[in-house]
C-alpha cells in the first residue's frame, strides 16, 4: 500500500534566517519541497537507515511524507520504542530542513545507544505540510480560534484549526502502520512525541488526549503564547498527567522569540507542582541562557530530551 524507500540525500538547503519564519514554518519561508525519490544520491553523513514513506495518505489530513529512522544496531527481532516527531522533515537531513540545519537525531542516538544511556528506538518523522499551523495549534480550549500570537503580533490561520485530526492520523493511521511494520513495543511505556515551538505545543496536546497512547512527551521551545495562555489556564488543569504516570520535557532559551516562554513556563510548572509532581525521572523543566528559538539551538541540545524519554 505505502511505497518505501530508503534514502540518504547530499546537500542542503539555505535561506534567510528569522525566529518567525522559525516558529511558523518549522524553518524558513518555504522553499520547493524535494519529494524523497530512488533516484536521489546516498549520503555518508546519515547515520542508520532512513526509511521513507512518500505521500503518505489519511482519511482525516493532508497526505505526507513519513520518514523511519533506523538504527544501524536494529534487529527486526528484537522490539523497539518509538519517538514521534513532528516537523519531522527537521529531524536527520539537512537537505529536507527548511534552513539547512537539521536536529541531528540520527547522530544523538546513534551515540546514546553505543553509550547505553538510552533504549533501542526507531524514530519516525512526520513532514509538515502547508497546514501546519492549523494541525499543530490545539483545538481545545478553543475550536473556532482563528489567530496564532507571538508577543504582539498576531497570524490569522489560513484554515480552520484540525489537530484532532492529526492526532488521530497518528493514533488510527500511523502508528497501527509502524507497528505492524517494524518490530516495537506499542504500549504507552514504549511511545513518546516530540516537536519544538508549535511543535512542542501539539506533543503536549497529544500525550493529554491519549494518555493511553503516549507515555510521554518532549516540548522544546514550546509555543505556549499561541492561544494568550487559554491553553494552559483552561486546558491543561484538567487534563496534566498525575505525577509519575508519564515523562514530561520542558525547555526554552532566552533569546528571540524564546524570551516570550519564561512566564508560561512557570504557570505550567506551578500547575506540575500543584498536583503534586516534582522534578526528576517523570518531569524536568531546563532554561538554556543565551539559547534562541532556532533548529541550531535544537540540535545542540537534542540528546537532553533523547536522554529524558528513551533512557533506560
Amino acid at each position: 500500500m505505502f511505497a518505501k524507500i530508503s534514502r540518504y540525500l547530499l546537500g542542503g538547503l539555505s535561506c534567510p534566517l528569522g525566529f518567525l519564519f522559525l516558529l511558523f514554518n518549522g524553518g524558513c519561508a518555504q522553499p520547493p519541497r524535494r519529494e524523497p525519490s530512488p533516484q536521489q544520491p546516498q549520503a555518508d553523513s546519515i547515520v542508520g537507515r532512513v526509511d521513507v514513506y512518500p505521500d503518505f495518505r489519511s482519511r482525516h489530513i493532508r497526505s505526507r511524507n513519513v520518514e523511519v529512522w533506523l538504527p544501524d544496531s536494529y534487529d527486526p527481532a528484537k522490539p523497539h520504542a518509538v519517538l514521534y516527531m513532528n516537523d519531522g522533515q527537521n529531524a536527520f537531513n539537512p537537505a529536507t530542513s527548511y534552513v539547512g540545519v537539521d536536529w541531528g537525531i540520527d547522530e544523538a542516538l546513534d551515540s546514546l545507544l553505543a553509550q547505553g544511556l538510552v533504549r533501542d528506538a526507531i524514530v519516525v518523522g512526520i513532514w509538515n505540510t502547508d497546514d501546519r499551523l492549523s494541525e499543530y495549534m490545539p483545538q481545545k480550549p478553543d475550536p473556532a480560534i482563528r489567530r496564532v500570537a507571538s508577543g504582539p503580533l498576531f497570524f490569522d490561520l489560513e484554515k480552520p484549526v484540525n489537530s484532532d485530526d492529526y492526532l488521530r492520523f497518528i493514533v488510527e493511521e500511523l502508528k497501527p502502520f509502524v507497528d505492524s511494520a517494524y518490530n516495537t513495543l506499542p504500549g504507552p511505556e514504549s511511545t513518546f512525541i516530540m516537536g519544538s515551538s508549535m511543535g512542542g505545543l501539539i506533543s503536549i496536546y497529544a500525550l493529554c488526549e491519549y494518555p493511553e497512547v503516549f507515555g510521554g512527551a518532549a516540548c522544546v521551545s514550546t509555543h505556549w503564547p499561541a492561544d494568550g495562555g487559554r491553553f494552559i489556564r483552561e486546558y491543561l488543569p484538567g487534563k496534566l498527567p498525575e505525577p509519575g504516570t508519564r515523562k514530561l520535557y520542558f525547555d526554552h532559551g532566552d533569546q528571540t522569540t524564546d524570551s516570550l516562554y519564561g512566564p508560561f513556563q512557570q504557570e505550567v510548572d506551578a500547575l506540575l507542582s500543584g498536583k503534586g509532581s516534582e522534578q526528576g525521572p517523570f518531569w524536568t523543566t531546563r532554561v538554556f541562557p543565551g539559547e534562541d528559538h532556532s533548529e541550531r539551538a535544537w540540535r545542540d541540545r537534542v540528546e537532553q530530551p533523547l536522554r529524558f524519554l528513551l533512557g533506560p
